[in-house]
């Protein structure tokens, strides 16, 4: 900051790279995830506008928590400010007991296999990994990916049909 003050613009935006990650987490804590940036942003600005204020004499920390302070409240007066919505009484909520006991099926389906074949399924077949990303995730060449998947969907059909409550 010292540097920052004397007009080193290096030094400067060294200074301000290193302050943002600390504002940042010092606003994921205080504030909403979508007020966060700005508060930082905000912040940035002020210490942009108030450099010179700076007494080299005190820690930096407490000088940038001070100004951090303020902008966090400022932002919670501008949250507090905002108009709210009220929710209407006949909001459509869709049920979520298929997606649940979809979900719980499947889990207990790749329980059944082995766990690089449930791995290498759960990669490709439902997050949508590329056999090469998921041969890099796994540590397993790109053949053994795809024989995994191969073999797994042959034991869970085999399961599948041998189980008598399948819908």
């Amino acid at each position: 900051m010292i540097a920052a003050q004397d007009g080193h613009g290096g030094a400067y935006r060294r200074l301000l790279g290193e302050l943002a990650p600390w504002l940042q987490r010092y606003f994921e804590r205080r504030l909403p995830p979508g007020e966060v940036d700005d508060a930082v942003q905000e912040t940035l600005l002020a210490v942009h506008r108030r450099r010179h204020t700076y007494d080299p004499a005190y820690p930096l920390r407490a000088w940038l928590a001070a100004i951090a302070k303020r902008k966090w409240i400022d932002q919670l007066r501008g949250i507090g400010r905002r108009p709210t919505d009220a929710l209407p009484d006949d909001l459509a909520i869709s049920d979520h007991e298929a997606m649940v006991t979809s979900a719980t099926v499947l889990a207990s389906l790749l329980e059944q296999l082995r766990p690089a074949q449930a791995q290498v399924i759960a990669l490709v077949k439902l997050q949508g990994y590329t056999i090469e990303d998921a041969s890099h995730e796994t540590g397993l060449s790109a053949s053994a990916v795809k024989m995994n998947i191969h073999r797994g969907l042959a034991r869970l059909t085999a399961f599948i049909e041998k189980t008598d409550d399948v819908e």
